[in-house]
């Protein structure tokens, strides 16, 4: 049973559990709950994405995209036309994994910096719509969100909200280690060590890139639906390339191919900047520089780098006090 809980999967979702429980002690105002309920929402993008990226091995610069379409499809149904807001976020979660679904096969065929463009196109285009259709989403000025609620009853007020991002969190990370160590998830790690080797063995890479970026695609949607109707408006800022490059970086810089590495990356680079604040206008020098000193001191992510650290040190330590040497 120790050795249950001491394993880095089960140890891992304790500790981020004890992290959500005990968090709320430091937070002394609702700027603070706010700041938290951002990093949630990011973090479980992250974590999507990280399945993705790190593990499948595939590039999406236009995840911000499915972000954008998970926000405003539940602002335009249940704001515009009335939806019960849970009927609008499950059926426009529904839709973004059937788009996914149908512009992945032919995007997921490319490779490398081809995919990339593919991905950046698809993102652009989404942008395009939502920031031109402003019939129905208001264009660049925005638009107004009903509150969330389950029939009489309403959320309202950070601290609620907390508690849901920080339970929807958890259950998004379970979810992802639980993929991660099925043999869904064995196929994955295959495709990004070598997709002719995996192909080779029977696994039928198309198929698992598509699904992989469906389910990646769904967190994205699901944490965009849950931030518009948190915040009460929505713009296009969310939808736009640099969105896109923000969730990248959060996966790169926490570790890709590491589910906590993506919510550490998420909660670092969502919260620096406004710890950053007090250097006014060197504030994005700073922020560069401390992207630029982690990646050289840690360059395969804060998450991996500092494991692989202790590492050797629990292994030099080991070796010392071996008497054979």
């Amino acid at each position: 049973m120790l050795q249950r809980l001491a394993s880095p999967r089960t140890g891992g979702l304790l500790a981020l559990a004890a992290a959500i429980v005990l968090l709320p002690f430091l937070l002394s105002n609702s700027y603070f709950y706010d700041i938290a309920i951002l990093v949630g929402l990011n973090a479980i993008v992250c974590v999507g994405l990280n399945l993705l990226i790190g593990y499948a091995g595939q590039i999406s610069l236009g995840h911000a995209g499915f972000f954008g379409l998970g926000a405003y499809g539940s602002a335009i149904l249940a704001s515009r036309y009335g939806w019960p807001p849970l009927a609008a976020m499950l059926t426009t979660t529904l839709a973004v994994a059937a788009l996914a679904f149908l512009v992945g096969r032919p995007i997921l065929r490319l490779k490398g910096h081809y995919l990339a463009m593919a991905t950046l196109g698809l993102g652009i285009i989404i942008f395009m719509v939502i920031t031109t259709e402003d019939k129905f989403t208001g264009g660049p000025d925005g638009l107004s969100v009903v509150p969330f609620s389950i029939g009489e009853y309403t959320l309202r007020g950070e601290r609620l909200w907390y508690w849901i991002v920080g339970a929807l969190l958890l259950f998004a990370v379970w979810l992802a280690l639980n993929l991660i160590e099925s043999p869904a998830g064995r196929a994955l790690r295959a495709l990004h060590s070598s997709e002719v080797g995996a192909e080779v063995v029977g696994i039928d890479a198309a198929r698992q890139k598509v699904m992989v970026f469906v389910i990646s695609a769904v967190f994205a949607s699901v944490a965009g639906s849950l931030a518009a109707h948190y915040s009460g408006f929505v713009t296009p800022g969310k939808v736009a390339f640099f969105h896109s490059i923000e969730l990248v970086t959060m996966v790169v810089f926490g570790g890709m191919a590491s589910t906590f590495g993506a919510v550490v990356g998420a909660a670092v680079l969502t919260t620096l900047p406004q710890l950053l604040t007090v250097f006014k206008d060197y504030e994005m020098m700073v922020f560069g520089a401390v992207m630029m000193g982690t990646m050289i001191f840690l360059p395969r992510g804060v998450v991996p780098s500092l494991g692989r650290l202790l590492e050797l040190r629990r292994q030099g330590a080991a070796s010392r006090s071996d008497p054979r040497t």
